[in-house]
C-alpha cells in the first residue's frame, strides 16, 4: 500500500460518507481533535519513572477515544453507523477530574503554564483541546454532531488542566500564581 494516493490533489478529502472540500468545518474538527493527539503523545513520552504512571494509563487510554472523537465527527452521515463517543467516557472524565484534583493544594488565583515538562505539555494540550471544542461548537452550527464528543473535549480540557497541576505537585514543581490576579477560586472542601 501506497501512503499517497493523489485523490486529496485538488482539494477535497474523504470523510465516512463522502468527500468534503480540505478546509471544511469537519475536517477542522477532527483535524484540530488529531493535533490535540500528537501533543498528548508528545506529553505522555515524558512522562518516565512510576510518579506519573497511572496518569500515563489514562492518558494513553484518552488517546483511544480522541482517534473516536475524530471518527465521529469525519461521519459525514450519521446513519451510517452508532457513534462511538458516549456519556459514560465523560462520566469516568469527571471522575478522574475529582481523584486528580483531591491529591493537588488549593489554588485561590488563576496559574500559569508551566513546571514540569509533563505539566507544560499538558497545558498545551489543554488549549488545544479548547480549540477543537471550539471547531466542534462551528461544526455543529452547520451539521449534525455526536453532541457526546462536544461534551468530551469540554471536560477534557479541565481533566487536562487538572492533570498538570497533579503532574508539577508529584514532581515537587510548585504551580506558578499569575501575580495579578485577584483570589478568583474557593478553597476545596475537605
Amino acid at each position: 500500500m501506497r501512503i499517497y494516493t493523489r485523490t486529496g490533489d485538488k482539494g477535497q478529502t474523504g470523510v465516512i460518507g463522502g468527500r468534503v472540500d480540505k478546509d471544511d468545518a469537519r475536517v477542522e474538527a477532527y483535524g484540530t481533535t488529531d493535533e490535540l493527539n500528537c501533543f498528548l503523545g508528545q506529553a505522555i513520552s515524558v512522562m518516565t519513572g512510576d510518579k506519573l504512571a497511572d496518569l500515563k494509563a489514562d492518558l494513553e487510554l484518552i488517546q483511544h477515544e480522541l482517534f473516536d472523537c475524530g471518527s465521529d465527527l469525519a461521519l459525514l452521515k450519521p446513519e451510517l453507523r452508532p457513534y462511538k463517543v458516549t456519556a459514560d467516557m465523560v462520566d469516568r472524565l469527571e471522575a478522574w477530574i475529582d481523584k486528580y484534583d483531591a491529591e493537588t493544594p488549593d489554588i485561590t488565583r488563576f496559574i500559569l503554564p508551566g513546571g514540569s515538562s509533563a505539566s507544560s505539555l499538558l497545558h498545551v494540550c489543554r488549549t488545544v483541546c479548547r480549540r477543537a471544542e471550539r471547531r466542534c461548537v462551528t461544526l455543529s452550527k452547520q451539521a449534525e454532531i455526536n453532541e457526546e464528543v462536544r461534551r468530551y473535549l469540554n471536560r477534557l480540557s479541565d481533566f487536562f488542566f487538572t492533570v498538570a497541576r497533579t503532574a508539577n505537585h508529584r514532581e515537587g514543581v510548585p504551580d506558578v500564581e499569575y501575580a495579578r490576579s485577584p483570589e478568583v477560586f474557593r478553597r476545596k472542601s475537605k
